[in-house]
Formats: C-alpha cells, sequence, structure tokens
C-alpha cells in the first residue's frame, strides 16, 4: 500500500468515501435478501408444518395404534435455518448475540470477506471443542471449512500482537537498529500486569530483538518498543494498526485501542477477522519467519552479556499433539475477559495453507487441543 499513503489527504479522503457507498449498498442489498429468505422460509416452514399436523391428526384417527414418528417439519425447519446459515456466512453476516456491529433488524452489518462457507461448512458446537468462537479456513480455496460464532465480536487479548508485527513489518526498513527501553513502556507493562520478553529499563536492543520479544513470549515491552520505534508513541502506532484494519476491510467488524492486548470496550474483533489478519502478516517474509520460530536468543547487552533466550511455547507445546500432518505456528493470548485464545496457521509439505482462530476457552491446554483437533479432523494432508 506505499501508493495508498502518497496519495494527499484529499484524493484519500474522496477514495474512502467511494468505497464506503459502495460497501453500503452492497451490506443493503445483501440484508434485505437474508429478510426475504428469512420471511420465505418462514412461511414455507409455517405452511409444510400445518399440512403435516393435519396429516398426521388424520393418520392417527385411522392408525389409532401405530407408534409415533418424528415430524418431518422439524427436519425440514433444520435444514431451512441451516442454507440461512451458510447463506449469511458467504454474504459476510452472521446473528451477533452480543450486539457487536448490529444493525437495526438485529443482523450483523455485512461487508466483502475474503472467505466463503459453503455447503460443506461445518457448524461447531459443544461437543466439538471447548472454544466459544472460532474459524478454520482453507486459504488455498478461500472456504471456510468450520466454525463458531465466527463473526461474534470476541476479545482478542494478545492475538492483538499479530497485527502489532504486521503493521511494524511493513514500517522497518532496518532491523538491526537499535532502540532503548524506557521508564514509561517498563511502568505500562507493571502498571497492567503484562508479560514481557525481559528487556530492562534503559537496556538497547535491536528492533530485531523487539519483533522476535513481541510473538515468542508475548511482550508487552517488546510491542511497546516497536510501536514507539515506528511511530514515536503507542496512539499513533494504534492509528496505524486501525489503518492497516481499514485496508484489510475489517474497519465495521475491529477495532484496536492499544497494541499489546490489554482489555479495552473498544478493543475487539472476531475469529474470521482474525483469520483474514493473519493470512496477511504471513505473506509478510518477517512476520513468517518470527512467527515459525521456536527459540531466539537476542543480541548480547550490558543487563544482558548471553542475550535472553526467548520461547514460543504454543509451537513447542503443538508438536507434541496429532495434527494429521501439519506444522503449526502461531500466536496465543489471555485476559480475564477472552479466556485462553489463540491464532494459528499450519501448512503441509505441499505448501498448502490453513488458518484456525479459537478463543474464549476454559485454559490454555484445551486451547492447544481445540487447535490440534481441528487441524487433525479437518485437513487431508498426504
Amino acid at each position: 500500500m506505499e501508493n495508498l499513503y502518497e496519495e494527499d489527504e484529499d484524493e484519500l479522503r474522496r477514495r474512502r468515501r467511494r468505497i464506503r457507498r459502495r460497501q453500503e449498498m452492497r451490506r443493503r442489498r445483501r440484508r434485505q435478501m437474508l429478510i426475504r429468505r428469512m420471511i420465505k422460509a418462514g412461511a414455507a416452514a409455517a405452511v409444510i408444518g400445518i399440512v403435516l399436523l393435519m396429516i398426521k391428526m388424520i393418520w392417527g384417527k385411522v392408525n389409532p395404534d401405530r407408534g409415533t414418528v418424528s415430524n418431518p417439519g422439524q427436519k425440514f425447519m433444520a435444514e431451512a435455518q441451516r442454507s440461512l446459515l451458510v447463506d449469511s456466512l458467504s454474504d459476510g453476516g452472521a446473528v451477533n448475540p452480543e450486539g457487536g456491529g448490529q444493525g437495526e433488524d438485529g443482523f450483523g452489518e455485512q461487508q466483502i470477506y475474503r472467505y466463503e462457507a459453503t455447503e460443506d461448512t461445518r457448524a461447531l458446537g459443544e461437543e466439538d471443542i471447548t472454544s466459544t468462537y472460532a474459524v478454520f479456513v482453507d486459504t488455498e480455496h478461500d472456504t471456510i471449512l468450520a466454525s463458531r460464532d465466527a463473526f461474534s465480536r470476541m476479545v482478542p487479548a494478545s492475538m492483538t500482537k499479530v497485527l502489532t508485527a504486521l503493521v511494524a513489518a511493513e514500517h522497518v526498513e532496518n532491523w538491526d537498529d537499535t532502540f532503548t527501553i524506557t521508564i514509561d513502556i517498563t511502568d505500562y507493562s507493571f502498571k497492567n500486569h503484562c508479560s514481557n520478553a525481559g528487556f530492562d529499563r534503559d537496556e538497547t536492543v535491536t528492533i530485531r530483538d523487539l519483533m522476535y520479544g513481541a510473538i515468542l513470549p508475548s511482550g508487552a515491552d517488546a510491542s511497546l518498543g516497536l510501536a514507539v520505534y515506528v511511530a514515536g508513541s503507542q496512539e499513533a502506532f494504534v492509528e496505524l494498526m486501525n489503518e492497516k484494519l481499514e485496508e484489510l476491510g475489517l474497519s465495521e467488524t475491529s477495532h484496536f485501542t492499544n497494541c499489546v492486548g490489554i482489555y479495552d470496550a473498544d478493543h475487539y474483533t472476531t475469529a474470521y477477522d482474525m483469520a483474514v489478519i493473519m493470512e496477511a502478516a504471513i505473506q509478510n517474509e518477517m512476520c513468517r519467519e518470527v512467527f515459525s520460530t521456536r527459540i531466539f536468543t537476542t543480541s548480547a547487552t550490558e543487563q544482558h552479556p548471553e542475550g535472553i533466550e526467548l520461547s514460543n511455547w504454543f509451537v513447542r507445546r503443538i508438536e507434541d499433539k496429532e495434527t494429521n500432518g501439519i506444522l503449526v505456528y502461531g500466536k496465543t493470548g489471555y485476559v480475564d475477559e477472552s479466556g485462553s485464545c489463540a491464532v494459528s496457521f499450519g501448512t503441509n509439505e505441499n505448501g498448502r495453507t490453513y488458518i484456525c482462530v479459537t478463543a474464549a476457552s476454559g485454559s490454555k491446554w484445551w486451547c492447544i487441543n481445540d487447535h490440534a483437533k481441528l487441524y487433525q479432523e479437518l485437513t487431508n494432508a498426504p
């Protein structure tokens, strides 16, 4: 998007207004179509239900000793609802019980999405995974293989750092440049009870160290260092993050207020949006390298003469699980409001790529098991 940043502000505003107008027209058309489909399906189901009830009453009189049979009308209603769900997912909309992005008609705002649901898309339930929100995507075919409340607003926690890393990677020119950790950074991290890479106040580290420190141990100190280095402050960096969300077409359903993942009512995303963000990240060479790294040792400093050994525990622990031959890499997160969550991407030996997002699981191990199970059941690696 280098050309986009080179345009003058007036032209940029005009382009955004045109894009918003087009998106609004598409949303209205799709919402109207969805409502019409529901009305038609409901009317048809009511008529069939009445007919079947009458048949059942007549049949019961003719054959009073015949046992009770299941109502075929229930099957029809289930199929009608599934059809509506598939249509809604394909159009990018969904019923959102938590109210995120809802319109007056109760349906989520719709937009142009990259991945599509199909009739084979699997609806995940409590019997399948422990996570409340989930999406599993085949990126080669841009297809949603399975989902559970994938379009509902949720708390991303430290999955936020995927976007932090992507924005940083798109702005950093010299990874060997240095940055000095300030007291403001260490105080912010301490006051908010954040996980850290372990850098000390006044320690001068490389930008590469910050990048690995933000992802592998989910370091808030490293993330804030990247933000200040790139944009001068966390607030200015967050503006770049939200601009990236707009560029990806996610600004209506995702909004970030910090680069760390600290809970905030205005800091939210969806499982679907996190999958889009992750795919954008793995298209970046530096992000792909960092996300797939298991252990990294930072450069030597006065405070840490032997460097700091950083480890991606998600990658190392999921390696012990059966994932159907898929090599899995990713980023985890946790705050009280989000539960245990993770976004991962997996590749087979032929380079076929999948992305999995889960959130609101009861523990980090349950979260890992959800990912392992979905990779095992939904991929067909040779």
